[in-house]
């Protein structure tokens, strides 16, 4: 039993991650836009919220995790949403090609992380312990239910809101006017247009909260996966996501 139920924490663990991502690319692809990026976006958004978390933790005395978390989520966010706008950008008013442009972002992202290895002082590894735990934080009283709170419960906060999103983007996707007229963007541009849609801005608004969505990805892997800490494990910079990817 105790094999089947770690089996299962490290699947749920693995997957979580990627389920941000391909939220992310279900946001961006029903604009019809293909993002090739999004695995970049994952890394910058998973870099971006570590660097914010590493610069609250050493410009302060005594850290707070929830405070931590709020930095780090927002830069993920923020930082993701811009490749986002980038993509928007190239692809949308320059008419770059798509699947060059996404490749572009998803090179540039691998490489972001060299950011860290100054910051580490070139010793290859950098911790944000506080904001780490604070992220790994399982939910309290159900997490000690044997079993049922070790499958169900024992998991930080970014696994319920990747489950939640899901259940939010499906009823957004399906039911709202909203959703539905991004639907119609992506499949008939001229016929949403034609009934009085705005398509640009459809198109950019999906393609930009899609990577922000990718990037908690990123920020997933890195702080509830791996707790907060960034290692040169000799891929380069890619790390940790290389790895899970």
């Amino acid at each position: 039993m105790g094999f089947l139920v770690i089996f299962i924490q490290k699947a749920i663990g693995q997957g979580i991650g990627i389920l941000y991502g391909a939220l992310g690319e279900i946001m961006t692809e029903k604009s019809g836009n293909l993002n090739l990026g999004i695995p970049g976006m994952m890394y910058m958004g998973g870099i971006a919220g570590l660097i914010g978390a590493f610069l609250y933790e050493n410009s302060v005395e005594t850290p707070n995790g929830f405070v931590g978390v709020l930095i780090s989520f927002l830069c993920a966010f923020a930082c993701a949403a811009l490749g986002g706008l980038v993509y928007s950008v190239l692809t949308i008013t320059l008419r770059a090609n798509q699947n060059v442009t996404g490749l572009a972002l998803t090179t540039f992202g691998n490489f972001f992380g060299g950011s860290l290895a100054k910051l580490a002082g070139g010793v290859g590894q950098i911790s944000v312990a506080v904001t780490g735990a604070a992220y790994k934080t399982p939910v309290p009283g159900l997490s000690k239910l044997g079993v049922v709170g070790q499958v169900l419960f024992s998991y930080g906060f970014l696994t319920y809101l990747a489950i939640i999103l899901a259940i939010i983007l499906a009823f957004f996707l399906g039911k709202t006017r909203k959703g539905l007229n991004l639907r119609a963007v992506g499949e008939s541009p001229a016929t949403a247009d034609a009934a009085g849609i705005n398509v640009t801005a459809y198109k950019y608004l999906a393609t930009c909260v899609g990577g922000g969505i990718s990037g908690l990805g990123g920020l997933y892997f890195v702080m509830e996966y791996s707790g907060g800490t960034w290692t040169n494990n000799g891929f380069g910079d890619r790390g940790w996501l290389a790895i899970a990817l």
